[in-house]
């Protein structure tokens, strides 16, 4: 075991031509190379050959589904999942000597991918108050030290539970349990931050926060639009259901600012064509489209749909269907009949003839698929535009039958699980009667806070204490400085973790680092080795089950540390069996089968190969809406129009990085290497700006509040982005978001929508231009 810590290795940057094809050899060997660098060959092997298998380990670094059992390759794995779950199987360790060596100070100056690469945490750590390192401390002390805290609060709801998607079902429920027991309805979670969006359009329109699409579905397809999506780095599995859907026939549309080489050509690693062949070309048309124009672009679909029923009545559109299963058709019709083309076009950047073609494309198609990412879902006006995708879709019927319909495609592994299983600050009646019911207690039923509003609450003082149950709150959420001085006011934070990252370096009075076991590895419990279940973005529900030692002997189970906490917080008045739940998972999965709707018989029907596919509404034909009937809707919202001299900047992945983790400082799909301190701009908007590939910038948010948000030392990068947009790495760049920049309706962070300028280096001006208008 390494407990040395691990430097940088940052070669400086170089640039080359963006790759026009994702896959193949080259992402073999990364992941191959990466992996043995984290661990050895036997535990490679093990970790890979069981990844996504039944009874195998889920992967966490996405949430796109399995193939149904019997179609599952030997290697169900792709490059960046691979390079996931070793980086969590590395045999380094961090241990207390490291923190008698590194003081907090120190650890707030590392960057994402020092911290990560320091290996696994391995005993649960405190900074107390008016010290400056961690020190050991055991675990009953751990969590009387919390309980008190949280005892001594005046209100529940000065506490702040916040969950990654990566937490399991099971210790998802539990979690939610355990606050609302406490008496809080604060559960943040990062679908706050990602799919927020989604979920408020799709209960609207459809009257579920889910997509409705299965895997069968989209390979079924006869037309595929993504929009606001990179499956070659993000879900690069999905690329394989995309080159089905391509052999079977489909038609693809990628709309997306940026030309991202897995949705120009893959080359299927696990395929004869794709290891010496060309692979196969996926999207059939790219519309790169300006940053926020996507809601004119399918109001200008939309309309075109209309007027060519005109042309010829009951050819185009799905009469039946509408009038049968819908409402509110009119009126949205008289608005979309309205959209101004000419304004489309400038919202855009797009030709009439790449719109038209695109239109043509749906004439010619009976099974449409839209799939949309967080290019779509963090822009200011996300919700409208997510509705009027469902616009698109109901236009045609296509909605509810096979082959059709909406796909939010997610990133967290569990992150659609984890809202199914209570963790939403906004959590139905219906729901909190069951718990009530369930066990004897009055659940809070005012709205708690959500990940946007826990940052305004610490920093106002409201809230002072924050428990993160796994991932990197600190590095995820926007305004950085906001964000760290909100939970530096904190009196107790509590991260809950298997790796260093920013998150325990950004710390309240006191702070606490708790060591969880990885979904890699062993968990054995007083009645055995436990398995746990997640959801996957399409519904279906399986079974994981670690393989590995646990990386220390001091290790919990985060189903085990939340037991344990409740046991030392509450009372007891409840009627709730946490010591049950600890020794015996299948006691939790029970009590969710009584609670959840769709998980009748739990316990027996998760543990089949394959596990079994929640039910959704819209597939029987059935729109729990407010109207009882899939909801046609009139919206609204214009793409931000920045002021002369600045740009619309969307943050985003590299391609060799898990959410907030970089695993090198590498962009190999885009041609960048050496450095993430870039900002990519249209070659154009570089000459208007009096700026040359390479210049060093300062990058500067605009934002109405007068605050200075700045990203210093970016290196100005050439790069075929449209016109007035620029892009840049996420989370170097959550700086400049504005914690008031937030979607409408969702609140959600705008990401996607942040208005800078680019100051060059050595050249500041002596006062910022007035902002932008939406």
């Amino acid at each position: 075991m390494d407990d040395a810590p691990h430097d940088d290795e940052t070669t400086g940057l170089t640039v080359e031509e963006p790759s026009t094809w994702a896959a193949g050899v080259p992402a073999v060997r990364h992941a191959l190379e990466y992996s043995l660098e984290q661990t050895t060959v036997p535990r490679t092997a093990r970790t890979l050959l069981t990844m996504n298998q039944v009874d195998g380990i889920d992967c966490p670094g996405c949430a796109w589904p399995d193939p149904e059992v019997g179609h599952r390759s030997r290697n169900e794995y792709c490059e960046n999942g691979a390079k996931h779950i070793n980086d969590e199987a590395t045999r380094r360790r961090v241990t207390p000597g490291f923190f008698r060596a590194h003081p907090v100070d120190d650890l707030a100056s590392r960057s994402d991918r020092w911290l990560n690469q320091q290996g696994r945490l391995t005993e649960p750590m405190v900074k107390r108050p008016g010290s400056d390192h961690y020190e050991p401390i055991g675990w009953n002390e751990a969590f009387a030290l919390v309980a008190d805290e949280l005892r001594s609060l005046d209100s529940p709801d000065q506490a702040s539970f916040y969950t990654s998607g990566r937490v399991s079902n099971e210790a998802a429920f539990l979690f939610q349990l355990f606050a609302r027991a406490y008496g809080t309805n604060n559960l943040p979670d990062c679908s706050n931050m990602c799919h927020e969006s989604s979920g408020f359009a799709l209960h609207e329109t459809l009257g579920t926060g889910k997509g409705s699409v299965s895997l069968l579905d989209l390979e079924n397809a006869d037309l595929i639009l993504l929009v606001g999506q990179n499956p070659g780095s993000n879900h690069p599995r999905q690329l394989s259901a995309l080159e089905t859907a391509k052999l079977n026939g489909a038609r693809i549309v990628a709309v997306n600012p940026l030309p991202e080489a897995g949705l120009r050509r893959f080359k299927n690693p696990q395929k004869p064509r794709g290891v010496v062949g060309r692979g196969t070309e996926i999207a059939d048309r790219l519309l790169q489209v300006r940053p926020g124009g996507d809601l004119a672009l399918f109001q200008a679909l939309n309309r075109m749909l209309l007027e060519a029923e005109d042309r010829a009545p009951g050819t185009v559109l799905d009469r039946d269907f509408i009038e049968s299963s819908t409402d509110g058709f009119d009126t949205f019709a008289e608005h979309v009949r309205g959209v101004d083309l000419a304004e489309v076009l400038e919202e855009t950047g797009l030709t009439l003839d790449e719109i038209g073609a695109v239109h043509e494309d749906v004439l010619q198609s009976d099974r449409v698929v839209v799939c949309w990412a967080m290019g779509l879902t963090q822009q200011r006006h996300a919700v409208p535009t997510i509705r009027e995708i469902v616009n698109f879709l109901l236009l045609r019927g296509n909605v509810g039958r096979p082959g059709t319909g909406p796909c939010p495609v997610r990133g967290h592994s569990n992150v659609q699980g984890d809202r199914t299983m209570g963790i939403w600050e906004q959590m139905p009646d219906a729901f909190l009667d069951s718990l009530r019911d369930e066990f004897g207690f009055e659940p809070p039923r005012e709205h708690g806070v959500d990940a946007v509003g826990t940052i305004r609450a610490m920093r106002d003082g409201e809230v002072s204490v924050f428990f993160g149950l796994a991932g990197n709150f600190v590095r995820a959420a926007p305004d950085s400085e906001a964000t760290e001085a909100a939970l530096r006011r904190c009196r107790l934070t509590v991260q809950v973790s298997t790796k260093l990252n920013r998150s325990h370096a950004v710390c309240g009075e006191t702070a606490l680092i708790l060591p969880a076991l990885g979904r890699t590895e062993l968990d054995v419990q007083d009645s055995g080795p436990q398995f746990l279940t997640v959801e996957d973005s399409m519904s279906q529900v399986h079974t994981t089950r670690g393989r590995l030692t646990p990386a220390s002997p001091h290790l919990l189970s985060e189903v085990a540390i939340v037991c344990r906490l409740a046991r030392a917080t509450l009372d007891g008045s409840q009627a709730i069996p946490w010591t049950d739940f600890e020794a015996d998972y299948g006691h939790v999965r029970d009590r969710i089968s009584r609670i959840v709707p769709g998980f009748h018989d739990y316990d027996r029907r998760v543990t089949r190969p394959g596990g079994f596919t929640l039910p959704n509404p819209v597939n029987e034909g059935v729109f729990p809406t407010e109207t009882g009937a899939a909801r046609f809707t009139t919206n609204r919202g214009r793409a931000t129009r920045p002021p002369a001299g600045h740009l619309v900047l969307q943050t985003l992945r590299s391609h060799d990085q898990w959410n907030t983790v970089p695993y090198t400082d590498d962009d190999r799909y885009r041609g960048i290497h050496g450095s993430r301190q870039v900002v990519m701009v249209n070659r154009d908007d570089l000459l208007d700006l009096g700026l040359s590939d390479g210049d060093t910038v300062d990058v500067v948010g605009v934002w109405d509040d007068g605050v200075d948000r700045r990203a210093s030392g970016f290196t100005v990068v050439a790069y075929p982005t449209p016109r007035g947009g620029a892009a840049a790495y996420y989370p170097e760049t959550n700086v400049l978001v504005p914690l008031d920049s937030v979607a409408e309706t969702s609140n959600q962070p705008t990401y996607k929508d942040v208005v800078v300028r680019l100051e060059k280096v050595g050249s500041r001006p002596d006062r910022a231009p007035e902002g932008a208008t939406a």
